[in-house]
């Protein structure tokens, strides 16, 4: 299941792509359109300047802005940075170790291929399929 930070981040990536036709978009617009407390918008747009997928500016006119042009955002890229992992079960989580009954086990090929479906699906999907 996709958190509310994750669904948030969304929100607010497809919310910059939209209104940063002026500039930098400042936070305090994004929280008042998206619902969302100044608090907890500060808890979501670290990781993603972070990981260059935003810029940001202090003081008058700062905000911030996207990186890439919308259609350069795959919905993956930004929900693979606010989610511990997207595998439907644990043994398919990157970095998990080798399952020791995967040879025994009569649903892995059902796990991945929902894996599979599931990234494909969010590799489908760019920030300007949201404008």
């Amino acid at each position: 299941m996709i958190s509310t930070r994750g669904r948030y981040a969304l929100r607010v990536m497809i919310d910059i792509a939209t209104n940063q036709k002026d500039g930098y978009v400042p936070m305090k617009d994004v929280a008042l359109r998206q619902g969302l407390s100044l608090k907890y918008l500060e808890q979501i747009l670290p990781p993603l300047t972070k990981h260059g997928l935003l810029v940001g500016i202090q003081g008058k006119g700062g905000g911030y802005r996207l990186t890439r042009e919308p259609k350069d955002y795959h919905m993956s890229e930004v929900l693979n940075l606010t989610e511990k992992d997207l595998a439907p079960v644990g043994c398919l989580k990157e970095g998990a170790p080798a399952c020791e009954r995967k040879g025994l086990c009569k649903t892995i090929a059902f796990w991945e291929g929902m894996d599979k479906v599931i990234k494909d699906y969010l590799e489908s999907y760019t920030l300007a399929d949201f404008l």
